[in-house]
């Protein structure tokens, strides 16, 4: 029996009555999966790297997936993410037969949301436990004013994070005013010196995509007191999202010269 299930994006996706065999295009949908469901992925990207030992097929990267490969694992389903994953590829894997299921995620509360339907309403899964303990560890009062920051995520050209993103609502339920504050752009890419224009009062650098570190990065921005975090619990929406609060809490409290 066949289920029609329409995904974050609005598409209608054919599905199954059972799904056995999952490709996955998103690092954190691949640990979301694997954690809930050992067995279950045929495929995932040369980016998943978590759970460690993972026995799947690679077949490319998020941005370029090899799609015969795809195709040739003949999965019941492909999950992907519209920010992720390239609408042209999406679209040539529908065209060949194979549902796509595209996750949407901008905040905490669609993060939460989409994986519940993923994993409850498409694959057919109990909802696990660390998505409930994911719940649960964000669920806190707002924490004092940690000061206004800017949040690189790319150097040559810079790039920092924006308002409308996943990431920035996680630093703002931490109590990081995120700077630019009006900008359009979810991924501003601003000039070296309108960053330094911005006055912020903390770098935040995350170690991806761009891997800064205590050595590239705060050069930048000489005297500014910056925090180093984890890129897998700021932008990953999966079970690191269980101890993210307390690991990036952590890291925020844990300002460097």
């Amino acid at each position: 029996m066949e289920r029609l299930l329409t995904d974050d994006e609005g598409n209608d996706v054919r599905l199954p009555s059972t799904v056995r065999r999952v490709v996955s295009l998103v690092p954190s949908l691949t640990e979301a999966v694997a954690v809930t469901a050992p067995g279950l992925l045929v495929g995932v990207t040369d980016w998943c790297t978590h759970p460690a030992g993972l026995d799947a097929d690679r077949i490319g990267g998020t941005k370029n997936p090899a799609l015969e490969a795809v195709r040739a694992l003949r999965p019941d389903l492909v999950v992907a993410n519209e920010e992720e994953n390239r609408a042209p590829d999406l679209a040539a894997l529908r065209a060949a037969g194979l549902p796509v299921w595209t996750t949407r995620v901008r905040d905490l509360d669609e993060a939460l949301r989409s994986l519940r339907r993923l994993l409850v309403d498409v694959l057919r899964l109990p909802c696990p436990d660390w998505l409930v303990a994911a719940d649960r560890a964000w669920s806190f009062e707002p924490p004092p004013d940690r000061g206004r920051a800017v949040a690189p995520i790319w150097r040559r050209p810079w790039m920092v994070l924006g308002q409308d993103t996943f990431a920035a609502d996680l630093l703002r339920r931490l109590g990081v005013d995120l700077l630019p504050a009006a900008h359009p752009d979810r991924y501003p890419r601003l000039p070296l010196p309108e960053l330094h224009a911005l006055a912020p009062e903390l770098l935040i650098l995350p170690d991806e995509p761009y891997a800064f570190t205590a050595t590239d990065g705060p050069d930048a921005f000489p005297g500014l007191p910056y925090a180093l975090l984890p890129g897998r619990h700021l932008t990953w929406y999966g079970p690191s999202l269980a101890e993210a609060p307390a690991v990036l809490a952590a890291r925020l409290a844990d300002r460097r010269h």
